[in-house]
């Protein structure tokens, strides 16, 4: 989220405790929109708030450690619960770490690969790999995001080989077309409904949740603090 909406990242970045808010407005097609973009920490202490950041939330990003299975693990229990407070989100799998999977043995890469893939279809969610320190992946996301959530289209190329950063996002099925997206705006003067086109100035409430340790008290939290995403 920091070198999405600063443009870098600090090595000594501390994952997130509590809520983490920002925000970044880009321009298209003549037309001002803002990601509003809420990052939950893991800790148990803090799953109460996850409500208050996921109801009006237009796309959920369910994110894991590639280097910590258990952490892919995790994503069942959570996707259930996330989805209990919001039924219409558009949901992405998402992992972080790339730079250091790829430098897993073949057999493993393969594995967790393949495992992603089977829950980002039960999820029917796009799954993208990426890497913060790197610079993987990490705009496309939000390109990726913005072209679902406004129905544009996107001429990103997907990346499906095992070895390289994977990026599914066109086969997902995630029924844009038959349900209420919410955005939030600044005002909070109401929810307008889904649009495909743009016409006005939009803000886009986005929330992520990271699942970055094994060593979890709840299906949605860590007490682990580690540097780096």
């Amino acid at each position: 989220m920091v070198k999405y909406v600063e443009g870098s990242w600090d090595e000594d970045y501390i994952q997130t405790l509590g809520v983490n808010f920002m925000e970044k407005t880009i321009s298209i097609r003549n037309t001002e929109i803002t990601f509003s973009i809420w990052d939950l920490g893991g800790q148990r202490e803090f799953v109460n708030m996850l409500p208050l950041v996921c109801n009006d939330a237009v796309a959920i990003l369910f994110m894991f450690d590639l280097t910590r299975k258990s952490t892919l693990n995790s994503i069942k229990e959570w996707y259930r619960q996330g989805r209990g407070f919001n039924k219409t989100a558009i949901p992405f799998l998402v992992g972080t770490k790339y730079d250091h999977f790829v430098n897993f043995p073949r057999e493993d890469q393969e594995e967790i690969s393949n495992q992603a893939r089977r829950f980002a279809k039960a999820m029917r969610a796009s799954l993208i790999f990426s890497s913060t320190s790197h610079s993987i992946n990490v705009q496309k996301i939000f390109k990726i995001v913005l072209s679902k959530a406004f129905d544009l289209k996107c001429t990103i190329p997907e990346i499906e080989n095992v070895g390289e950063p994977l990026l599914l996002y066109q086969s997902s099925t995630h029924p844009i077309q038959t349900h209420t997206v919410k955005f939030t705006n600044l005002q909070k003067t109401g929810h307008p409904s889904y649009h495909t086109t743009l016409d006005n100035s939009r803000n886009l409430a986005i929330f992520t949740h990271q699942i970055t340790s094994h060593h979890t008290t709840h299906p949605l939290g860590m007490q682990e603090r580690r540097a780096g995403k």
